[in-house]
């Protein structure tokens, strides 16, 4: 099989007896086990369990009760427990540390017969205390598929290497203020952020309560929608789960809702921030947008501090979380100087600037609903620059080499990942082209709460009228 089929691809020729689950099984094992390591990608293989997951799917295919992904195997984010295997959150106080249950995620995929190939690299502790180098994680910096000497992206970046470099046809990935988006667009994959609370994080490592989201990565948008499918929905273990399912619209249904859409955009984002290097990519990309979802509409947020804001609430549920490591004998062991300092500092953050940020985002939520009587979803990038050199300090201005444009008065909505988490909404990031230096770009689109099926149409749409989501890069 190819490298880079989709899930859908896969399925089909599982259900037509020209592969097996086992054979596919074994050839994505064999795949990470041989090149996830060029990419740091690869936290623990999982072959045992994989192929008696597989068994169990060809014996659920020779009966023909077959689900979408049933024999498809996968790969998840290392802050994800899976029975058998480590679950280290990508920190070296925890490399020995085993959860002997499946997260309800991993639970539900191995219900709907996936096949569980691959635990993979995060940045340690999901980046909760800020990192200053992409080598902040146990398993080494994540190495973009594009170009080795770029980083893929944090804190998912196992999960992003692994798709973008067509080692596994999905993995799991987790948000909470950039962590599916930011590795999505800089290793052209696409992303889906789920709305907050319409999958369980029942057996993932904490890093913010009111934050995190466990969202899938993969070649397309339809790709996301199968997999968000089987993992959505009520979880009594999980207080916070909303109890919601998620089923993508029927192809006629999905075509016209994309068609009669009405797309939030701000031309600023692009012209006035985009890097030199993207630029024109992503002009475009907009443009291709345009010819499918003609309804364009002006749509900014409301300038509120969206950084210090999303910050002040993980990094305070972060510190009481993590107390219990920031002040015992194996903190040392963390990787990242600025992330130590970081997670420190948050043990003193005061009472009164959580509450602050915490009543900023109801203001924030309510903008957005004044936003989202106008407009059906909000457009802008996914990243303002393409991936940074795996070298370079990240909390230096977020480019790949060229310049990045000076801030005007006309912030637009480039605070968008950080304001989209702090409210809670789903997005879906998905590449549009290439920049000047031979890396992706993509766009990301943002919705009010539960709308993924309208941003899945939307995307689809577009997937099915371009081809940048069909290219790969070499080995």
């Amino acid at each position: 099989m190819s490298r880079f089929a989709t899930i859908a691809e896969l399925a089909r020729a599982l259900r037509g007896r020209k592969v097996s689950a086992v054979e596919l099984a074994t050839e994505t094992c064999d795949l990470l086990e041989t090149l996830a390591p060029r990419y740091h990608a690869l936290a623990t293989l999982t072959r045992e369990r994989a192929l008696t997951e597989a068994r169990a799917a060809d014996r659920a295919l020779a009966r023909k009760a077959a689900n979408p992904l049933t024999g498809i195997p996968y790969g998840a984010k290392d802050l994800l427990a899976a029975r058998g295997a480590p679950t280290t959150w990508g920190a070296p106080p925890y490399r020995d540390q085993v959860i002997d249950m499946d997260a309800t995620a991993i639970a539900k995929l191995k219900r709907a017969g996936a096949v569980l190939a691959a635990k993979l690299a995060m940045v340690e502790l999901a980046g909760g205390g800020g990192y200053r180098y992409p080598s902040a994680s146990l398993q080494g910096p994540g190495l973009n598929p594009w170009d080795r000497g770029r980083w893929s992206g944090g804190s998912s970046s196992g999960s992003a290497s692994a798709v973008g470099a067509g080692l596994v046809p999905f993995a799991l990935g987790s948000e909470t203020s950039g962590s599916i988006g930011t590795p999505s667009a800089y290793c052209g994959v696409t992303g889906l952020r789920p709305t907050y609370g319409l999958v369980s994080r029942h057996g993932a490592m904490a890093l913010s309560w009111t934050l995190d989201k466990i969202g899938p990565m993969a070649r397309t948008a339809e790709d996301c929608a199968i997999v968000l499918e089987a993992i959505a929905g009520p979880d009594a273990d999980d207080r916070t789960a909303s109890g919601k399912r998620f089923r993508p619209l029927a192809a006629r249904a999905a075509a016209s809702a994309a068609k009669r859409a009405r797309v939030g955009y701000a031309e600023e984002d692009v012209a006035d921030h985009a890097s030199t290097e993207g630029k024109a990519a992503l002009a475009k990309g907009v443009a291709e947008l345009r010819n499918i979802v003609p309804h364009f509409a002006r749509a900014t947020l409301p300038a509120m501090p969206f950084g210090p804001m999303v910050q002040t609430v993980y990094a305070s549920e972060g510190a009481s979380i993590f107390a219990e490591l920031i002040e015992g004998p194996r903190f040392e062991e963390l990787v990242d100087a600025r992330q130590k300092a970081g997670l420190r500092a948050s043990l003193e953050i005061k009472a009164r600037d959580y509450l602050r940020a915490m009543r900023l985002r109801t203001t924030l939520i309510e903008a957005y609903a004044a936003i989202f009587t106008n407009v059906d979803v909000i457009l802008t990038m996914g990243r303002a620059a393409t991936a940074t050199r795996v070298t370079q300090p990240l909390d230096l201005p977020p480019t790949a080499g060229g310049a990045v444009a000076q801030p005007t008065k006309r912030p637009g909505n480039t605070g968008m990942i950080a304001a989209g988490n702090l409210a809670g909404l789903p997005a879906i990031f998905f590449p549009c082209g290439f920049a000047t230096d031979g890396l992706p770009v993509g766009l990301q689109l943002v919705g009010p709460p539960f709308s993924e099926a309208l941003l899945v149409a939307i995307v689809a749409a577009y997937q099915g009228e371009t081809g940048h989501h069909l290219k790969r890069p070499r080995d």
